[in-house]
């Protein structure tokens, strides 16, 4: 789960694209005159998975094996799976981390076979990019290790190059990256969610009424003035930093595997777990029960701050403000929490989300000790704050309703379709303003609360909220992407409504490099050329969370001519339209799919095997800008126009708006 969609708007490509993340060794031992025991390493670089030889059918492609000429004896095995939840293609995957090694027994037809060739198919991933790639693998029996180095796909015969390369101007711009590493941005973000999060946990009445009160004992417990001000800051900061050492088990954790956090925290039972929890927040906020730490806790401690004095003293006090405002600030941690787990940044986001609720939790007993006047100003404990719990339960239900989904997403039960999902939200916040509006109350509640004017305010917030979820449960909006929760509710193809355009966001679009490239010539019109794949999740978040801004989409729909080259398309050329490739070197490979041929045309030309891969330019091979990857909307459009820009005007006599 992702506590902002924020989060997830801002992971974009990294700088350096790894071209070949996976590189591979054989080696063979021979068990008798014709028997061998292949055994195929795969060493991968480090945030690359390369994944297991069976997936879900919508999944990502599984490695494949084909051994040329040879009879396998037994079935392929293999080194040990790491299996967990993978948030590229959000469902339970198995996948190889850092090496993986396969073992086949096979047969060969006589003693004179010296050496054999395996065909390789594999995909691997990071976190923002995924390649696909079919490789030769060369396999001498003689017991020698042979180190399977990745093909240059440029260096081909000249008869071999005319097969799929074109003529590029403006080349220059290939070796320019278009791309921000937005990695400090997301951390830092998560910072600020904390804080945000530390906020609002003051406004509860576990913590409120406590700031005139602490600051005040400093202030006039003291000898001295200075002395006060020096004990009102330590015990700030010490509420900072005892917030930050919650978060350092979990670097524990990450250090002994870096993917323990995201796999404890995303498998469908763990999410069916955190909806339970989330539930009990809820009811918790709701005033059905108090969520407290036992009491001796807080009482011990303050005897012992009482005792201890000094700097020990303070940072017990400050301990102590942590478990008597737990029934608050525990939900909002909780959600911290499992949003920070889930994430790619692990415990050094949950660290810094941590320091920045700690951080917003100690800055009014720092500034009012520093500013003591400014506690007139304060306004009084009261009903409000009650109202504010009761919000944050509704809150926590809407949290909870994710990490429900977030299972079935995974276990694809279909019971959460996205429809669905954004009408339970809207249910929930129907009867949020129910209350806000005084319509009913909550048991604990003795009186009718009255209805002031934050409370009315607060209902037309929530109001104007529901009305943007409604377009989300209607069929072929435009609305319904719901651009500001991106990455809350299920994917848009996870519908109750079928899908029948296999062109992303109905546009026009071409899956044949030629035919695209005909249409834009005689429309007289630039191309996006789009290097996608069906198994390619961050192509789909691309298409459905920046391409359907309207500005993007209208320049795409009006002024480009769309190519979708789909580089794992598994289906077969047609006899007459397969070919081989020859190298420089001697090998051959043969080009028999409509995946392979648009991979090999994408390295030729564009020298990049990964997705998403997008390239502006005109019908006539002149580039307009930079390859693009995955980013985020202001990025994606400010490429396309500046790519726009670049068009000569002369030749397409049409204007930019």
């Amino acid at each position: 789960m992702r506590i902002i969609p924020l989060i997830l708007n801002l992971l974009f490509a990294s700088l350096v694209l790894a071209q070949n993340p996976v590189t591979w060794t054989t080696q063979a031992k021979q068990i008798d005159s014709l028997t061998f025991d292949v055994v195929i390493t795969a060493n991968i670089e480090e945030k690359w998975h390369l994944y297991a030889t069976e997936m879900p059918e919508d999944g990502p492609l599984p490695t494949e094996f084909s051994f040329q000429d040879v009879t396998p004896i037994g079935l392929l095995t293999h080194s040990e799976l790491i299996t967990g939840y993978d948030p590229i293609f959000e469902m339970e995957l198995s996948y190889f981390d850092n090496k993986a090694t396969f073992y086949q027994t096979i047969k060969v037809a006589d003693q004179s076979v010296q050496d054999i060739t395996v065909e390789l198919i594999y995909q691997a991933c990071d976190d923002k990019l995924c390649i696909f790639r079919d490789e030769q693998l060369l396999v001498s029996l003689t017991g020698d290790s042979q180190k399977q180095q990745s093909e240059d796909l440029t260096a081909l015969t000249a008869d071999s190059e005319k097969k799929l390369k074109i003529e590029l101007k403006n080349t220059d711009l290939l070796t320019t990256n278009s791309d921000q590493d937005s990695d400090s941005s997301s951390i830092w973000n998560i910072f600020l969610l904390g804080f945000f999060g530390g906020l609002i946990a003051l406004l509860t009445p576990c913590v409120f009424p406590m700031i005139p009160l602490t600051v005040s004992f400093f202030t006039k417990q003291s000898s001295t003035k200075s002395q006060g001000l020096t004990n009102a800051l330590l015990y700030a900061f010490f509420i900072v930093l005892i917030y930050a050492l919650l978060s350092l088990p979990f670097h524990f954790l990450d250090s002994i595997n870096p993917e323990i956090l995201n796999t404890i925290s995303t498998n469908i039972w763990l999410n069916i777990f955190f909806f339970l929890i989330f539930l009990f927040f809820a009811f918790s906020f709701f005033g059905y029960y108090e969520l407290t730490l036992p009491s001796s806790w807080a009482n011990r401690l303050d005897f012992a701050s009482n005792k201890a004095g000094g700097f020990i003293g303070i940072f017990l006090m400050a301990l102590t403000l942590a478990i008597v405002s737990f029934s608050c600030t525990g939900p909002i941690l909780g959600s911290l929490l499992a949003g920070s787990l889930s994430s790619t940044g692990g415990a050094t986001q949950l660290s810094m989300g941590m320091t920045g609720f700690g951080l917003a939790l100690a800055l009014p007993f720092g500034l009012f000790a520093l500013f003591p006047n400014l506690l007139q100003s304060l306004p009084k404990s009261g009903g409000w704050m009650n109202t504010l719990k009761v919000v944050l339960g509704f809150i926590e239900l809407a949290l909870a309703i994710k990490f429900l989904s977030n299972a079935d997403l995974v276990a694809h039960w279909g019971i959460l379709k996205r429809e669905i999902f954004i009408g339970l939200w809207i249910l929930i916040f129907v009867v949020m303003i129910a209350y806000l509006f005084g319509l009913f109350r909550f048991p604990h509640e003795a009186k009718k609360p009255r209805l002031g004017t934050g409370r009315i305010l607060l209902a037309v917030v929530s109001l104007s909220f529901v009305v943007y979820l409604v377009p989300g449960t209607l069929p072929n909006s435009s609305s319904n992407s719901l651009k500001l929760l991106a990455g809350f509710p299920p994917p848009t193809f996870y519908s109750i409504y079928a899908q029948d355009s296999d062109c992303p966001l109905n546009l026009d679009c071409y899956k044949d490099y030629d035919k695209g490239v005909a249409v834009a010539k005689a429309a007289n019109k630039p191309i996006l050329l789009d290097f996608t794949g069906w198994a390619c999740v961050n192509c789909r978040k691309v298409e459905e969370n920046v391409w359907s801004d309207p500005e993007i989409y209208r320049l795409i729909n009006e002024e480009l001519v769309l190519i979708s080259l789909y580089v794992d398309d598994r289906e077969s050329l047609a006899d007459e339209d397969q070919f081989t490739l020859e190298y420089t070197s001697g090998r051959i490979r043969n080009i028999e799919t409509i995946g392979q041929k648009w991979a090999a045309f994408q390295a030729i030309n564009f020298n990049s095997v990964a997705q998403p891969h997008y390239i502006l330019m005109m019908p006539d091979g002149t580039l307009l800008a930079p390859p693009q990857q995955y980013t985020d909307i202001p990025t994606y459009l400010q490429w396309l126009q500046n790519g726009l820009a670049n068009v000569p005007r002369q030749a397409l006599g049409f204007t930019l708006e």
